[in-house]
C-alpha cells in the first residue's frame, strides 16, 4: 500500500497535552493504526484499552556476565571499568554500559557480554483500531530501537488490514526516541503551550523537524492561560510558515476525561473537546493534501 501516511504527534516538553491529543485523534479518525512510541513513559494504552493479541520481549543493550570458575580475582576488570560497574566480587547491572572493556581486559576470559531483556512490545485491537505499543523497563537501554520496532509493528498492522494512516504518539523532547519516532513520517504535529518553557522547547523541536525536512504543524494547547505568549506563538508560526491546526482552551473537563480513562472527545462536549474536534478536521485536511 504505497499511499500509507504516518502522522507523529510530539511535544517539546512533557505535560503539554500530547497524549490527550493523540487519544482524541484516534477516537475521531477512521481507518487508521495507533502507535504509542513514547516507550519510556507509555500511557496511551490507558485511554485506548487495547486487547493485546501478540507480544514479545525486547532485547536491549548487552551487559557483562562473569564466569566465577574462570575468575582469579586479579582486579583487571575493576581497574579498566570507567563506570564503576564491576569489582573483583560484585557487579552493578544498572551501572554497566555494555562497552566490553572489562571483557577485553580480563586475562582469563572470565567475562562475556550477553543481551538482556529491557522491555516488551505489544500489538492488539482497540475500539479505535489496531494498536502497537511497548513498555520499557525502568532504566532500560536502547529505547530508540524499541520505538523503531513499535513503528515496524504498526506498519505491519496497517498493511495487513489495508489501513491508510498511522497515528503515532511520539516522545517529548529531542532525544533519540523522538528522532526515531519522527524520521520518514509524513506530518509532524507539535503540541505546545503558551509558557516560556513550552515556547522554547517547541522552537527547538521545530529545528529538529526541519533538519529531517518534514512537514510540520502546531497545536496550541491551553491557549488562553497566557494570551501574550499565545500571540507570540501565532506570530512565530506565521514567520516560519507553520499552520496552526488548533487552539485548545484550558478546560477542567480534560482532567475528568483522563481520570475516566477516556479520550476527551468521547467523555464530554466541552470547549476543549469542541476545539479538539476542529483541530482533527484541519489535520485530516492537511493529511489529505500530502
Amino acid at each position: 500500500m504505497s499511499d500509507l501516511k504516518q502522522v507523529t504527534i510530539v511535544s517539546g516538553k512533557g505535560g503539554t497535552g500530547k497524549t490527550t491529543t493523540v487519544a482524541s485523534f484516534a477516537a475521531l479518525g477512521s481507518n487508521k493504526v495507533i502507535a504509542d512510541c513514547d516507550v519510556d513513559a507509555s500511557n496511551l494504552y490507558l485511554l485506548m484499552h487495547p486487547q493485546d493479541t501478540e507480544q514479545g520481549e525486547f532485547v536491549g543493550a548487552k551487559i557483562a556476565v562473569r564466569d566465577w570458575d574462570k575468575c582469579t580475582g586479579c582486579g583487571m576488570c575493576e581497574r579498566h571499568c570507567r563506570f564503576n560497574a564491576i569489582t573483583v566480587d560484585d557487579f552493578d547491572e544498572l551501572a554497566c554500559e555494555g562497552c566490553g572493556m572489562c571483557v577485553v581486559a580480563c586475562p582469563t576470559d572470565a567475562l562475556r557480554l550477553e543481551p538482556v531483556v529491557v522491555g516488551t512490545w505489544y500489538t492488539g485491537v482497540s475500539a479505535y483500531g489496531p494498536m502497537a505499543h511497548a513498555r520499557l523497563l525502568p532504566a532500560g537501554e536502547s529505547s530508540g530501537r524499541l520505538v523503531t520496532l513499535v513503528r515496524q509493528k504498526a506498519e505491519n498492522l496497517a498493511y495487513e488490514n489495508e489501513l491508510p494512516l498511522i497515528v503515532i504518539d511520539g516522545p517529548p523532547g529531542l532525544g533519540c526516541t523522538t528522532t526515531a519516532a519522527l524520521t520518514e513520517t509524513d506530518l509532524a504535529v507539535v503540541v505546545t503551550e503558551p509558557s516560556l518553557s513550552g515556547i522554547h522547547d517547541m522552537e527547538r523541536q521545530i529545528e529538529l523537524i526541519n533538519h529531517f525536512d518534514l512537514n510540520a504543524a502546531v497545536i496550541i494547547n491551553k491557549h488562553d492561560i497566557n494570551m501574550e505568549n499565545t500571540e507570540h506563538l501565532r506570530a512565530w508560526c506565521a514567520r516560519e510558515g507553520l499552520p496552526i491546526l488548533g487552539e485548545i482552551p484550558w478546560d477542567p473537563q480534560v482532567t475528568d476525561a483522563l481520570s475516566a480513562k477516556q479520550p476527551l472527545v468521547e467523555h464530554n462536549d466541552g470547549p476543549a473537546s469542541q476545539a479538539m474536534r476542529a483541530a482533527w478536521e484541519r489535520t485530516a485536511e492537511l493529511i489529505a493534501e500530502l
